[in-house]
């Protein structure tokens, strides 16, 4: 009671320093809670994009696809087809970006008579709703892969995906479950959202803070507690032995590259990598685009050729 006592009235001076110094410490804890909680908010509703593209005057005779998500509600995709009973391909755009960001290289697929299917993520483009870096973003592209399926124009067991960070993790997580998926390209994936997280706070200049991470990473997982046991990504990466996988790493984002680069390293067989100078497919060049878009094509041609000609729709 003594202790008690002259901590709640020092008279000593070394427990008025022990004072004020676990005054400092819990205004810091405090402090550092509340940055790691607006950082979260920031990182869960990111800043969305919805560019206005009308559908009837784009080239490639899209059409608006729907499929329901349990709890999250309806999805408004596009579908561009290509060959009759070929192939598809889902295109799962990256973090703060939407679908209508790809559609260049949409086209440069559907040139060479893929089905191409985009749409947009929970809190991207015009989807209201939270980010979870790619848990609930895997189970969105689950139930469009199934839409996809239950067509009669094109072939339900073979898909292959492209995606970009929270694309690629995404895309990554449905192949693991997903025999229907025969080939990937994995671009900045990360093996963990709190891989994610940590990069979301470096880039925000809080990185050196003492601890900012750690409570940013710890309050991410208390609002996704459900997935608290999911393993990360590279505990299952044998499930796609057999299945071919590009993992594409970009020099100017060296801490994304790190990642994408142990996970390929991770990888079964068959996989390859690409280095490149400059990531995000939307801020490329034009130049850089294309030599992207080729890269891209080349590689589902090689590993997920589209059936018998025939012509597009």
């Amino acid at each position: 009671m003594q202790i008690f006592s002259e901590l709640r009235y020092p008279s000593r001076w070394y427990t008025r320093i022990l004072t004020l110094l676990l005054a400092l410490a819990l205004f810091a804890v405090l402090t550092t809670s509340a940055i790691a909680g607006f950082l979260v908010y920031r990182i869960v509703k990111p800043q969305r994009s919805a560019p206005e593209i009308s559908m009837a005057s784009f080239p490639g005779h899209p059409e608006v696809m729907d499929f329901q998500v349990p709890e999250l509600g309806k999805r408004e995709g596009w579908f561009f087809p290509g060959v009759r009973r070929g192939p598809t391909i889902v295109l799962c755009h990256g973090y703060e970006s939407s679908r209508g960001e790809l559609l260049t290289l949409v086209s440069a697929l559907q040139d060479h008579q893929y089905n191409v299917f985009v749409f947009d993520f929970a809190a991207h483009g015009a989807n209201a709703g939270m980010s979870t870096l790619g848990y609930r973003e895997a189970e969105e592209l689950n139930k469009a892969v199934n839409t996809l399926a239950a067509r009669d124009d094109l072939d339900p067991t073979r898909f292959g995906l492209w995606g970009y960070n929270l694309g690629a993790y995404a895309a990554l997580r449905e192949a693991e479950g997903d025999k229907r998926i025969r080939a990937l390209i994995l671009d900045s994936v990360y093996d963990d959202p709190e891989q994610m997280v940590r990069v979301g706070v470096e880039r925000n200049g809080l990185g050196p803070f003492p601890f900012m991470v750690r409570f940013t990473q710890l309050s991410f997982g208390y609002l996704n507690n459900a997935h608290r046991r999911d393993p990360p990504l590279s505990s299952k990466l044998l499930a796609l032995c057999g299945v071919p996988m590009l993992f594409v790493q970009a020099q100017d984002d060296p801490d994304m590259a790190a990642i994408t680069r142990q996970m390929f390293l991770e990888a079964p067989e068959p996989r390859e990598e690409a280095i490149i100078a400059h990531g995000n497919f939307v801020g490329l060049s034009d130049q850089e685009k294309r030599d992207y878009e080729n890269r891209v094509v080349s590689f589902f041609l090689l590993h997920l050729s589209p059936t018998a000609a025939k012509s597009l729709k």
